[in-house]
């Protein structure tokens, strides 16, 4: 750490909270706060959802017993000061590098990690469960979901507490706590009428006026009527403000406070700890993202993520590329297809800077929507859009995808609606891990009736692709992006659309042929010189483009005249690879071993965080493998015809 501490040092474990004042601990607060900007700072990560919860984090170890009791970070991005006060502050330099810490929390990492949380919204489901766990099994304990960061956008959250509010045994020797960390903010400004609801409940003062006043009422009623001041209370509040959604769910509300006040939250933590549990409770917390921080270094997002930087300055320590990332070429095309075609509407779920959307906004507002993190809505508003002759372009990140996974089937698919989806983040992402990873998309696409998929090689294809997804007004589409540059003096007014389902062959060799889907193409090409340079032959390779449907002309043809063929793909088993060999079973090129034939794509297994090249290497994608298994074929092959 750049700094020195006075407390922070003798802190290992939570226990070693407890052995201090509350006024101790504000001090603690604040050395806190100084050690996640600074291991930050080291690192690179996300930042700002941390500093937002240092007090929530201080209080609920000084109150609680973890690993006893659970405490749950939903979007684990939250978790970097818990990680600190959990045995893991010597480790936080390795946070989000290889066989390092997690930037999320993470089962395996820590016992005081209950449940891991990449994704957003989970963490009310999973206390539900871990509450009827111990109901079950008869044992006794708190559990505290901390959800915010736009999270409460999500359905998943109101499943959860619809649930929670009629589990009532559960409750009887259980607490679940919801810590709602109200900060305003996703990766990029809340949207939508619970974003709106949250600010109009921060912005009275009336429920904790109506609770002291019940609190103090109590005093003077005989104890035997000390019942009736909570029943008094609901009734004044629905009186006074008309109830709200967290009681009429089944919840014990209180707030709005102020979350970065440790006199506040600790005594208020302490009451419901010794309050005999009859129902979940609620605890609503004003936080500001970035809080002791976003002044050294202002950003849009309150310092959502950021890359290493000058702890005492601020300034990120970012190699600009003069190459724009795919997600860029997204926004600016679709910015000018807009322009010319005016049902044009673009989609995405709290990510509109991530997905480069955020140039469309600025230009196109009204045809711009942000529907915060709600992957599942925004397929079926696409579809819906899609009925009414809109040309809506979804754009979620593969591994969102995921969780719109019957949308995309039953909303889009079955009914044949031309939503154009756009599939961020595909293939290996880097230091934010398997959470984060694009792995599955080919896979879970390539299998349903009605739906194109392509795949750009570059930013040129990438545009024409686009170009491509316009014209496609009678089925579903997608196209899959990696977290990559590409070449720079894109064309963006480039006209051309591609022939549906053609692919092209971008080098004539002999022997061996490699049909590739996606930018993974580049390790073919590189393989194919180191096998010219020790063999005097290249490869052949196709850019396939086209995943569904497959150029069948072309990988036959090409299947035909070479003795050994690959596919690659920078996905999970059962997608591209798997579908071209079901071609060549068809066509009985498998047969007798005419044709040798392997498939290239991840690992049956979570690969976690490093460099995408180190990534692409684990997964034997990497240009060296490519060349040492082309070797033994070829050389095996040679072999036996002698």
């Amino acid at each position: 750490m750049s700094f020195t501490t006075k407390y922070l040092d003798k802190i290992n474990f939570p226990v070693d909270l407890k052995q201090f004042s509350l006024a101790e601990l504000q001090e603690i607060a604040n050395e806190l706060r100084q050690a996640t900007i600074s291991f930050v700072a080291q690192t690179g990560g996300h930042l700002g959802a941390g500093l937002g919860v240092i007090e929530i984090t201080c209080a609920l170890h000084y109150v609680f017993n973890a690993p006893q009791d659970k405490i749950i970070w939903d979007v684990g991005h939250q978790s970097y000061p818990h990680k600190i006060l959990t045995g893991r502050k010597n480790l936080m330099h390795t946070v989000r590098k290889p066989n390092g810490l997690s930037g999320f929390t993470k089962r395996a990492e820590s016992e005081f990690d209950p449940f891991g949380a990449g994704h957003s919204s989970t963490s009310i489901s999973a206390g539900v469960g871990i509450v009827a766990a111990k109901h079950l099994k008869g044992e006794n304990g708190d559990v505290i979901a901390v959800i915010g960061d736009g999270a409460m956008s999500a359905g998943m959250a109101y499943e959860a507490m619809n649930n929670a509010g009629a589990l009532k045994e559960c409750f009887t020797n259980n607490r679940l706590i919801i810590i709602l960390n109200d900060n305003e903010m996703s990766i990029a400004k809340p949207t939508g009428a619970m974003a709106n609801y949250f600010s109009k409940l921060a912005s009275s003062k009336s429920y904790l006026k109506i609770r002291e006043f019940s609190k103090r009422l109590s005093h003077h009623f005989p104890d035997q009527l000390n019942k009736y001041p909570r029943k008094l209370e609901k009734s004044i509040k629905e009186w006074w403000m008309g109830g709200n959604i967290f009681e009429e769910m089944g919840f014990y509300y209180i707030g709005p406070i102020d979350g970065h006040r440790l006199d506040l939250l600790v005594p208020i933590l302490q009451n419901i700890q010794q309050t005999q549990p009859t129902q979940p409770i609620l605890l609503h917390c004003i936080t500001e993202k970035g809080k002791g921080y976003s002044e050294t270094m202002p950003t849009a997002d309150k310092l959502h993520a950021v890359s290493t930087f000058d702890y005492a300055t601020g300034i990120q320590h970012k190699t600009k590329s003069s190459s724009p990332s795919y997600s860029q070429v997204f926004g600016e095309k679709l910015t000018l297809l807009a322009d010319q075609q005016p049902n044009i509407v673009a989609i995405t779920a709290a990510m509109p800077s991530g997905t480069g959307l955020d140039v469309f906004a600025s230009k196109h507002k009204n045809k711009f929507f942000d529907v915060g993190i709600a992957e599942q809505h925004a397929v079926t508003f696409a579809a819906g859009l899609a009925t009414e002759n809109i040309v809506p372009f979804c754009a979620i990140y593969s591994t969102f995808l995921q969780r719109s996974y019957d949308q995309v089937v039953h909303d889009v698919a079955i009914q044949n609606l031309p939503v154009r989806f756009i599939i961020d983040r595909a293939g290996f992402v880097g230091a934010d891990g398997p959470t984060h990873a694009g792995s599955f998309d080919i896979a879970y696409l390539i299998n349903l009736p009605n739906m194109v998929l392509m795949a750009p090689t570059n930013g040129l294809e990438f545009i024409q692709m686009l170009n491509t997804a316009c014209m496609i007004n009678n089925q579903p589409s997608a196209i899959r992006i990696p977290r990559a540059n590409t070449q720079e003096n894109l064309n963006y007014h480039d006209t051309q659309t591609l022939p549906i389902g053609k692919g092209k062959v971008v080098l004539q060799g002999q022997n061996i042929a490699i049909i590739a889907y996606g930018t993974i193409i580049e390790n073919a090409l590189q393989a194919s010189k180191m096998f010219f340079a020790k063999y005097g032959f290249e490869f052949t390779i196709i850019n396939a483009l086209f995943a569904k449907p497959l150029d069948e002309d072309l990988i036959l043809s090409t299947a035909k005249k070479h003795s050994i063929v690959f596919t690659i793909e920078e996905g999970a088993m059962g997608g591209f690879g798997s579908a071209v060999a079901h071609l060549l079973l068809q066509n009985n090129l498998l047969d007798a071993g005419k044709i040798i034939f392997r498939s290239l794509f991840m690992p049956d297994y979570f690969i976690e965080q490093n460099t995408i090249e180190a990534m692409q290497e684990e997964a034997n994608l990497s240009p060296s493998f490519i060349f040492e298994i082309a070797k033994k074929l070829y050389d095996t092959q040679q072999n036996n015809k002698l």
